[in-house]
């Protein structure tokens, strides 16, 4: 096998195939990417068993062929590589890398023993590459990060008719996002609506690698078909699957139901800035308190002596005042997540929840309010 590339195509690629790759194997062949070089492609790809990522990319292909190189090892190589034309050769067990006057050899692994990766199961429709990527990131925020716990960090995939929804709870909070989306042609309204729990940290990546790729195919198979519960997506010659995980998130409808509340209107970066000052001073777990009244909100945090407050400008229908307070990191991660020029507050009052939203309501953030010490 003989191939020339650009550095920094080749580098690109390498850098998406090693996501798939898993910390830790007990199959040395896991941790090695497959590089397939035909016609004037290269493919790259790599598996765990849990997800697989498969790039294609243009290359000058000299002699076809097939390697098995240490991931990790050739991704490290890719980074310290000068700019400029590529040149990649395999002979006998070694596997050669030169460009820019520098040069590395790396031994291959045994092809044989490399398992088949996963087929795509089946296509479910086609969704927007950048709206699907924001979305993504604008619910991942509320993911659990407690691995004891595993369907909590997951993001929720939804797909009814043309509307996709996305969410995302680590009990505490729960993030929601609807976007619209393209259902294949052989998908029958109403019969073919799907309710899975992806990995968010595997979404999020595939997601953020495909931003740019105009529009992306999803394919799905639940849990307990011939695809063994698995989500596909391509876009833009990159291909990943990922395998669902067990469960199902917390139905949203009746925690997001609010009755009787208090209605805040605020500036969705001058509230993220403020969030920011004042929660310097807020200690681990410690509230930070949002006081409403008529044409602005009073931001306070701290305790004795280390203490700080910011006044911005918000308008409350449907109460006179209204007290809440919120752990800082999720309430920053939260407003930070929203795109909108304003940021809508539904507010029970104090120690209840409280539901932040975007103008048009398709996007939802949903936290719980502290106990207010100050």
């Amino acid at each position: 096998m003989e191939f020339r590339i650009d550095r920094g195509v080749w580098g690109e690629a390498v850098a998406q195939a090693a996501r798939a790759l898993p910390a830790r194997s007990p199959m040395p062949v896991l941790g090695g990417l497959l590089l397939e070089a035909e016609g004037d492609r290269l493919r790259v790809a790599g598996f765990d068993y849990e997800a697989s990522s498969r790039i294609d990319v243009p290359a000058e292909v000299v002699r076809p062929g097939r390697a098995l190189v240490l991931g990790r090892r050739l991704a490290d190589i890719c980074r310290v590589l000068p700019e400029g034309p590529v040149v990649c050769v395999l002979e006998g067990t070694r596997f050669s890398v030169e460009g820019g006057g520098a040069r590395f050899g790396l031994s291959v692994l045994p092809l044989d023993e490399y398992p088949a990766l996963p087929a795509l199961p089946a296509f479910r429709g086609e969704v927007d590459a950048a709206a699907f990527a924001a979305a993504v990131s604008q619910v991942a925020v509320a993911a659990g990060r407690d691995d004891t716990l595993p369907v909590l960090t997951g993001i929720r995939i939804g797909l009814d008719g043309g509307t996709m929804t996305l969410g995302a709870t680590d009990r505490y909070r729960y993030a929601i996002r609807e976007l619209e989306w393209k259902p294949s042609e052989a998908a029958v309204p109403g019969a073919d609506a799907v309710d899975v729990v992806v990995p968010s940290r595997r979404l999020a990546e595939t997601a953020r690698a495909l931003a740019k790729a105009g529009t992306v195919r999803i394919f799905l198979g639940e849990r307990g078909g011939g695809s063994g519960g698995v989500l596909g997506i391509e876009g833009d010659g990159i291909r990943t699957t990922v395998r669902l995980l067990d469960g199902r998130l917390p139905r949203h409808d009746t925690l997001f139901a609010m009755e009787t509340t208090a209605t805040a209107e605020i500036g969705r970066a001058a509230l993220t800035e403020a969030v920011k000052r004042v929660g310097v001073v807020a200690e681990r777990d410690s509230p930070l308190r949002l006081d409403f009244a008529e044409g602005s909100v009073l931001l306070q945090a701290g305790y004795e002596d280390d203490v700080a407050s910011q006044r911005v400008p918000a308008t409350l229908t449907g109460a006179e005042t209204m007290t809440v307070a919120f752990n800082p990191g999720y309430l920053l991660d939260a407003v930070s997540s929203f795109e909108s020029e304003t940021v809508r507050c539904e507010l029970l009052g104090p120690g209840q929840r409280a539901l932040l939203s975007d103008e048009r309501g398709t996007h939802r953030h949903l936290l719980m309010s502290m106990k207010a010490l100050l």
